[in-house]
């Protein structure tokens, strides 16, 4: 039996979040242009984690994760910004804010452990 893991599970989720909130956000206030970039970083972080599961090297999963990393970073970016700019209330952003801190700091973690085993 296969192990879950955790960060492809927490990335998958957090996706579909973003997925949703960027439909609500499209639907409801015609905003494109933050949301395309918030949906294009916050979905990209999972496909990245999923990318690395078959990494051709230790030092291409490295750099995968690496980027996966950026991208979640880059998505708290624009979650901050939607916020601020009152498209998105209070709670949501806590709720988005919360996973996205989480995800930063599995990969952050995931990122300095498989440097020092290269």
């Amino acid at each position: 039996m296969r192990k879950e893991n955790i960060v492809q599970k927490k990335s998958f989720d957090f996706a579909l979040k973003v997925v949703g909130q960027v439909k609500e956000l499209q639907a409801s206030n015609k905003e494109y242009v933050l949301s395309k970039q918030f949906l294009r970083s916050g979905t990209a972080i999972g496909a990245l984690i999923r990318e690395a599961e078959h990494a051709e090297s230790k030092k291409d999963f490295t750099h995968k994760m690496s980027i996966a990393l950026k991208e979640a970073n880059e998505t708290k970016y624009w979650l901050d910004l939607l916020f601020r700019s009152d498209y998105i209330p209070k709670r949501q952003h806590e709720i988005l804010n919360d996973e996205s801190v989480q995800l930063v700091g599995l990969l952050a973690s995931i990122v300095k452990s498989s440097k020092q085993k290269v």
